[in-house]
């Protein structure tokens, strides 16, 4: 159990990396609401520690996107249930289409990730079930060529954060500390 602010601070640092560089990690897929009261897990792709940054990849055709552009609060949910952890992120958002960290964000995918771009865009209505991939994309992994369409349908989110609720439960008492980039302080459970 912590007993320091600074203690929690990087236990959420520690946390939220091995988030993003960890597909098995309990925090790997937190939850995101947007200001609209819409919420869906995404998949956390980095966490800069010193800007208090999140970074998520995301379709410009979802709704998210139109929402985080109209109103920029967002906040992420995370549960490291073994641990007994829990992480309440509130912050703005910022989707980013084209620049340096969406290029490289895109350089990091493959192709087969990279697919996703390539069909309709979320919420498209169909008469059947379908993963709105294209046909001869189901299951396959598109060419260099091939991709190059999905491209311009590939943002990044980007979540600045500007508090963080740590909630640890524990038989012998819960631990709850609500911090900002620039202090904190114990609040009670």
């Amino acid at each position: 159990m912590y007993e320091t602010l600074d203690e929690v601070r990087a236990d959420i640092a520690a946390r939220l990396e091995e988030a993003a560089r960890d597909r098995r990690s309990p925090m790997h897929t937190p939850v995101v609401a947007t200001a609209d009261a819409d919420a869906r897990v995404m998949v956390l792709r980095a966490f800069d520690c010193d800007s208090w940054t999140l970074r998520f990849h995301t379709d410009v055709r979802a709704s998210k996107v139109a929402a985080i552009e109209a109103d920029r609060r967002v906040a992420v949910l995370g549960y490291d249930r073994p641990a007994k952890v829990q992480l309440r992120l509130r912050g703005t958002g910022r989707i980013e289409r084209e620049g340096p960290a969406v290029d490289s964000a895109w350089a990091e995918s493959n192709n087969f990730a990279r697919r996703c771009y390539l069909g309709e865009g979320p919420g498209a209505v169909s008469d059947v079930p379908t993963s709105g991939l294209p046909q001869q994309f189901e299951g396959a992994e598109p060419d260099d060529e091939q991709i190059v369409p999905a491209r311009e349908n590939f943002a990044i989110l980007l979540v600045e954060v500007a508090e963080i609720d740590w909630f640890s439960l524990a038989h012998t008492g819960h631990r709850r500390a609500l911090l900002t980039r620039d202090g904190g302080t114990w609040i009670s459970p």
